[in-house]
């Protein structure tokens, strides 16, 4: 989501702030803009365009900085117009940059106007601004202490004040924000990744914390307003911008990355052992007698997909809950339930503040499951496991979901194992089936072709309906989602046995039904809820393996994976819905990396 880079130093800071967000820019935004400070005024340019356009104006005005701040934006309060595009001045004096959102707004917008401020903005960023600006008495530290005081909600803030040169102050509550160490320079950014190049030094603030940055040092003060030490770690992060290679897309590029990233993530695994998730004795995985799994959108299938493995496998209950929705209900605490935490990025804002309502209600024994190491949901748990699926730039998820699916997959047998529900004979016949898995991941991308005829007809549509059962359920809901996500096709996924209930209704020629049918013990009903479907005149579109006999006919077109993978077959079907998606986009002119009103990285609840 939104993205925010600071610098002061002793160079021209204006091509380090570019470049930062250029390297924000797969979190996905609508607007972008910069602050400087040159000579004795703020200078402010903004752009609705990429931020490729944004630099072209800084270039035209030859614009030289040597401290400044840079944001691009997701618009939450306010049109994505260049008006409210940030940074947000305050009276020429202060300018503001913010990811997050400010839930009091409308009662400090009241008190502010009552003391003569004018708004030019529909944000409730502008509320920040304009408090701080009120607040200033020659110190922006204090003013902006004072003023986070009075803010409710989650944000992320880097402020400059045309009065206080080479000097930014950051500020987070909810929302990311690292400090980027060099020689004789020193940065601000919601994603250590925006340093890369720059500087791989980082010290991450923790929640409640404001931080000065200066040519000659940082500090940082903690809630209660105490000076404190935050360690700065060094951070690797690639310092080559992705490249696309031979392909059209990133999201292309990322599917047919899969093979190797699962290789990666399975790289130097010779057994099942809870070390693999830093419990090295098994004392805090050995200690439970139930799972909950937190994660949104795509993470959540992954989920729901790893409570078949875990119920299967280990034969503990497990649930899985959409992580914006448990923090707001009553549940029931256990403190002997392992709660897993799942995220691509890890800086989720709903699965970060479902952990802490977690925690808060005693349950401690926590994992997260990401592809960042440094991220927070990282840090903030007991355990976890590092995903190796690489940078992933296309907003629709694909190589993140297939590795967090064999992370999961492991702690399913790691919990069998511990649980004396696992067999030596049958750990070695399961680490032979992952193994495989990147040949099997790269046998189901050879189907490409024959999906690219499929999504011409998709793209003609706009209804679908996905079916599954079973451990299949989850991927139908994957496959719709990716579909919606970036084609804008309207689908939805159904467990196959619930068409009767109602979906069945909506079944006419005009509706393509795509059904997940490998060849398990489901596979029988499957096909007679696919007899309703062309009951009805429905056209099916099966996904299934290579040795079920579902035959090819008028309004049945079928599509064979070439081997059943048993209780991984998930991720080999979700390969299919992936390619089927991306070339329906295509087809329609999408914008398939950057699908409209979505973010990567979703930093706000």
């Amino acid at each position: 989501m939104c993205g925010i880079v600071g610098a002061a130093a002793k160079r021209n800071i204006v091509p380090i702030l570019l470049e930062g967000l250029q390297r924000l820019e797969y979190r996905g935004y609508d607007s972008c803009g910069v602050g400087l400070l040159t000579g004795d005024r703020l200078q402010r340019l903004r752009s609705v365009a990429r931020v490729a356009d944004l630099a072209s104006q800084i270039e035209k005005k030859q614009l030289v900085a040597d401290t400044g701040i840079a944001h691009t934006r997701w618009a939450t309060h306010g049109a994505p117009v260049t008006h409210n595009a940030h940074p947000i001045f305050s009276r020429a004096e202060i300018a503001l940059v913010h990811n997050g959102i400010i839930e009091n707004h409308d009662e400090l917008r009241v008190e502010l106007r009552a003391q003569g401020y004018v708004f030019d903005t529909q944000t409730d960023t502008e509320v920040i601004a304009h408090l701080v600006h009120s607040l200033y008495q020659g110190s922006l530290l204090e003013a902006v202490r004072r003023a986070v005081k009075r803010l409710t909600g989650a944000y992320a803030i880097a402020v400059v004040a045309k009065r206080e040169p080479q000097r930014v102050i950051g500020a987070r509550v909810g929302s990311p924000l690292v400090v980027g160490v060099g020689e004789g320079e020193h940065f601000l950014a919601s994603d250590a990744l925006a340093l890369a190049g720059t500087t791989d030094r980082i010290a991450y603030l923790e929640e409640g914390d404001v931080a000065e940055i200066s040519r000659v040092g940082f500090r940082v003060f903690d809630a209660g307003g105490r000076e404190v030490w935050r360690p700065v770690k060094t951070v690797q992060t690639s310092g080559a911008t992705a490249e696309l290679g031979p392909y059209r897309h990133f999201m292309q590029k990322e599917i047919f990355e899969q093979p190797r990233a699962v290789a990666d993530t399975l790289t130097g695994i010779e057994e099942i052992s809870p070390a693999l998730f830093q419990d090295p004795k098994g004392k805090l995985l050995g200690a439970i007698d139930s799972v909950l799994i937190l994660a949104c959108g795509t993470s959540y299938y992954a989920g729901l997909t790893a409570k078949h493995w875990i119920e299967s496998l280990a034969q503990l209950p497990t649930q899985v809950e959409i992580a914006s929705e448990y923090r707001y209900r009553d549940s029931v605490p256990n403190p002997r339930t392992l709660v897993v935490v799942v995220s691509q990025s890890g800086e989720t804002a709903d699965t970060l503040a479902a952990l802490k309502h977690a925690r808060s209600l005693g349950q401690k024994k926590t994992l997260a499951i990401c592809n960042v190491a440094s991220s927070a949901m990282m840090r903030a748990t007991r355990l976890k496991f590092l995903t190796h699926a690489g940078v992933e730039i296309g907003v629709a998820s694909t190589k993140a979901f297939t590795t967090q699916l064999v992370a999961l997959f492991l702690l399913a047998l790691t919990l069998a194992k511990l649980a004396r529900k696992l067999s030596r004979k049958e750990e070695r016949k399961h680490l032979r089936s992952l193994r495989h898995l990147p040949k099997a991941l790269a046998a189901a991308l050879a189907l490409e072709p024959q999906l690219i005829s499929w999504a011409g007809r998709f793209a003609k549509k706009e209804h679908a309906l996905f079916l599954g059962r079973g451990l299949h359920y989850p991927i139908a809901l994957e496959g719709a989602l990716k579909l919606k996500e970036i084609s804008y096709i309207h689908a939805e996924a159904y467990a196959a046995g619930e068409l009767k209930h109602g979906p069945l209704a909506l079944v006419t020629a005009a509706m393509p039904v795509v059904t997940v049918a490998p060849n398990d013990a489901l596979i029988e009903k499957l096909k007679s809820n696919m007899q309703e479907v062309r009951a009805r005149g429905g056209e099916l579109y099966v996904l299934a393996d290579a040795d079920t006999r579902i035959a090819a006919s008028a309004g049945v077109n079928v599509l064979r994976l070439p081997e059943h993978y048993g209780l991984l077959s998930p991720i080999l079907h979700v390969v299919p819905l992936q390619l089927l998606a991306y070339h329906t986009a295509l087809a329609r002119g999408s914008d398939v990396d950057k699908p409209r009103n979505l973010a990567k990285s979703v930093t706000v609840e």
